[in-house]
């Protein structure tokens, strides 16, 4: 018990003292999470908007597919993006593996699905005199679907923190297409699997905290924006 009592102690020391590579990894993992939550919203918001709205052929497969996505195993997800970023893949060329922008963009994918169904979901949830009050007003297809966001604002943001809190915590991703390189790609939760390994607790737990802290911030932020405008 002691061991990890003295353990918490470092870890909140190197918190508290800034020790410069515990905050690099975290800023790593921010940049990459926010990186791949923007890139996921500005499709999937559209796309769930579209899907939402749209009678089509095929569309209750395709919710079934979206549906099961948002269990994509991400060994799966990183595995096919190696292949696609390794230097025989399609996209060798471009030098992405290995680097934050291909963590990015992997992490995208996996987002991506949250993002589409819960924006599916709040927007099928409003009341559906909003989208008759839109077209006997004469509003045109651009001005109802900005319409339908405003009024579902809330529920696709947290469709958008719940991305966030998915990307931010996913170690296998991260782990194979950054390759976990100290002071580069190393996130929050790689380093954790690794000094926790190496039997260096005090750091792993400091990241711990760190990450919970970065969860809890995100949340709370959308809650007091909740509070302001409800």
């Amino acid at each position: 018990m002691s061991f990890i009592v003295e353990a918490f102690s470092r870890a909140c020391n190197l918190v508290v003292d800034f020790d410069p590579e515990v905050y690099l990894v975290v800023w790593t993992s921010l940049k990459v999470s926010f990186a791949a939550v923007v890139a996921a919203s500005a499709v999937g918001v559209p796309l769930g908007l579209l899907i939402a709205l749209r009678e089509f052929r095929g569309r209750e497969t395709l919710l079934v597919v979206l549906n099961t996505m948002m269990a994509l195993p991400t060994v799966v997800v990183g595995l096919l993006f190696y292949a696609v970023l390794s230097r025989r893949g399609p996209l060798g060329e471009l030098d992405m593996l290995f680097t934050p922008v291909g963590i990015a963009l992997g992490l995208s994918v996996l987002a991506l699905p949250i993002v589409v169904n819960l924006t599916i979901s709040a927007i099928e949830g409003l009341d559906r005199r909003l989208f008759l009050t839109c077209r006997l007003l004469g509003a045109t297809a651009v001005q109802q679907a900005w319409m339908i966001l405003k009024e579902a604002r809330f529920a696709v943001m947290a469709s958008v923190v719940m991305a966030f809190g998915r990307v931010v915590s996913e170690v296998g991703i991260a782990m194979m297409l950054g390759g976990n390189i100290r002071g580069f790609t190393r996130t929050m939760t790689t380093a954790i699997a690794l000094e926790t390994s190496k039997g260096e607790l005090e750091l792993g737990l400091a990241l711990g905290l760190l990450l919970l802290f970065v969860a809890f911030a995100v949340n709370a932020a959308l809650y007091m924006l909740q509070r302001r405008s409800g």
